[in-house]
């Protein structure tokens, strides 16, 4: 696994998400502090509403999981895995870790 220095933990936002581009695919990356992994990435596109908006989700504790609800259509996909809870879809994910204050993401 190759790690890339994507960004610093002062780029993000605290409980939401950020939109970045990476090998020309657009990545939603969020920071819960409270949450035992502290940062997540996901697909941005939002396979439902059909466009690259899930960083601009609002996340949120649910059944025992981070997750982030699409700002569309308000499903809920757990932020670890991409699964949606109220639909048999799947967001892809990104290994990531924050190391100090930097951010990497795994290509």
């Amino acid at each position: 696994m190759n790690w890339n220095l994507i960004c610093t933990k002062d780029d993000l936002v605290e409980d939401a998400g950020v939109a970045a581009m990476v090998n020309g695919e657009q990545v939603a990356i969020f920071y819960v502090p409270e949450a035992e992994e502290s940062v997540f990435a996901v697909s941005n596109w939002d396979p439902i509403g059909k466009a690259n908006v899930m960083s601009r989700g609002l996340t949120a504790h649910l059944e025992g999981q981070w997750v982030v609800a699409s700002p569309l259509y308000k499903q809920h996909y757990v932020l670890n895995s991409g699964q949606c809870l109220e639909e048999d879809i799947t967001l892809k994910v990104w290994p990531i870790k924050l190391v100090d204050n930097d951010v990497y993401l795994a290509s």
